[in-house]
C-alpha cells in the first residue's frame, strides 16, 4: 500500500468533516485495533492471511463500539463504520483480491457488531479469535460464495 494523495486525502477529510463528533472515536478504535494486533500477531497482520482478516474485523468493531458510544445509534455506527472502513480501502488501491479479503472482512466485523452491539471489547476478540479457527482461504472469483460471517485470507504466511 502506499501512501494516500493529495486527491485521496481529501476524499477521506470530506467524509470526516460530515461527521466531526466521530473523528476522534474512530482515530482512537483504529490505533486500538493496530496496538491490539501488534501485540496479538506482530508484524503478521500485515500479510494477507487469518491476522489481517482478525484486524480487519476488529477495526470495523471497534469502530462501531466507539462510534454507537458517542452517538447512542446502532445504525448509525453501524453506517458510518461502513462508509470510513470501506472508502479507506477504495482510496488505498491495494491489488484486487486484498481489497476484496478487506472489504469483506470489514463486513464481518460490523455484522459481529449488529448482532450484539453490548458486548465487550473482549469478547468481540474472543469471538473473532474463534472466527481465525473457521476462516476460509480466499480463491480468485469466488468470493460470493463465502458465508458473509466467515474470516477470509489469501495466504497462510
Amino acid at each position: 500500500m502506499s501512501q494516500l494523495s493529495v486527491r485521496q486525502f481529501f476524499k477521506l477529510s470530506a467524509l470526516f468533516i460530515s461527521e466531526p463528533l466521530l473523528i476522534f472515536p474512530t482515530i482512537r478504535a483504529t490505533t486500538k485495533s493496530i496496538k491490539i494486533c501488534n501485540n496479538r500477531f506482530g508484524n503478521a497482520h500485515h500479510k494477507s492471511n487469518k491476522a489481517n482478516a482478525f484486524r480487519h474485523a476488529l477495526w470495523n468493531v471497534l469502530i462501531c463500539m466507539h462510534a454507537f458510544k458517542k452517538t447512542s445509534n446502532k445504525k448509525r455506527a453501524l453506517l458510518w463504520t461502513q462508509k470510513v472502513t470501506t472508502l479507506y480501502e477504495k482510496v488505498t488501491q491495494n491489488e484486487a483480491m486484498d481489497e476484496a479479503m478487506d472489504l469483506h472482512n470489514n463486513e464481518v466485523g460490523r455484522r459481529l457488531f449488529s448482532q450484539d452491539p453490548t458486548l465487550t471489547e473482549a469478547a468481540y476478540i474472543q469471538l473473532l479469535t474463534d472466527k481465525m479457527n473457521t476462516a476460509t482461504q480466499l480463491k480468485h472469483g469466488a468470493l460470493y460464495k463465502l458465508d458473509k460471517n466467515l474470516l477470509v485470507y489469501i495466504s497462510e504466511s
